[in-house]
């Protein structure tokens, strides 16, 4: 035992809101072994790795929340969840009432709208959005490392949502079989009959040859 502690840190978290739904970002490039929690008490938790440091948090969501309905996106540079509240109202902050906010959370301006001005949406074109809901482990993708317990997210064994290749059996290759038979019984007929008109046209010009000669 070398006696050496590795001490984890704290990534720096942004949000924002919408009477419905709330926008947090994790900000970790290149996050390696990444793990995603939510439970519908609205309990948030992180934790990855990022070079030679492991980064964690834990966040006490202000409201429940819906897992379910609830997305995230895996990024190069961050984390992004959008994360469905249980009911629609405003939060006055991100976290439970009788907790301070953590140094390392942050506002997200970018994506801020008042109460007023609610409607306005942020552009998510190019992000690929799971759900947190019923999606399994998501391990063995590279740079976004092992996805595993993102609030109930299993497996994702067999490829099951490739739905449409789910009937690629033995009787797919054997229609392939069967057509490659049909090819060849059609092949030879036409091979036959070259060799009849060929033993036809040589008997014809024997027949003329005899004729001539006589």
């Amino acid at each position: 035992m070398s006696g050496i502690v590795f001490c984890s840190r704290h990534p720096e978290v942004k949000w924002a809101q919408r009477i419905d739904k709330v926008y947090i970002t994790v900000q970790l490039p290149d996050a390696k072994d990444a793990k995603v929690n939510l439970d519908p008490d609205g309990v948030f938790t992180f934790s990855g790795s990022a070079g030679t440091n492991l980064y964690e948090l834990k966040l006490d969501l202000n409201d429940k929340v819906n897992v379910e309905a609830s997305k995230i996106s895996v990024g190069v540079r961050s984390i992004f969840c959008i994360v469905e509240k249980a009911e629609a109202k405003w939060w006055k902050k991100l976290v439970r009432d009788d907790q301070r906010a953590p140094h390392f959370v942050k506002v997200d301006w970018d994506k801020w709208v008042d109460e007023d001005d609610d409607g306005a949406d942020i552009n998510m074109d190019g992000m690929d959005f799971s759900n947190f809901g019923g999606m399994g482990g998501m391990g063995g993708m590279g740079g976004m490392g092992d996805m595993a317990g993102m609030g109930g997210l299993g497996g994702m064994g067999g490829m099951g949502g490739l739905g449409g290749m789910g009937g690629m059996g033995m009787d797919d290759f054997e229609d392939e079989s069967d057509d490659e038979a049909f090819v060849e019984e059609v092949s030879k007929p036409q091979a036959a009959d070259k060799a009849v008109e060929a033993e036809e046209t040589e008997s014809a010009e024997t027949k003329i040859e005899a004729a001539q000669s006589s």
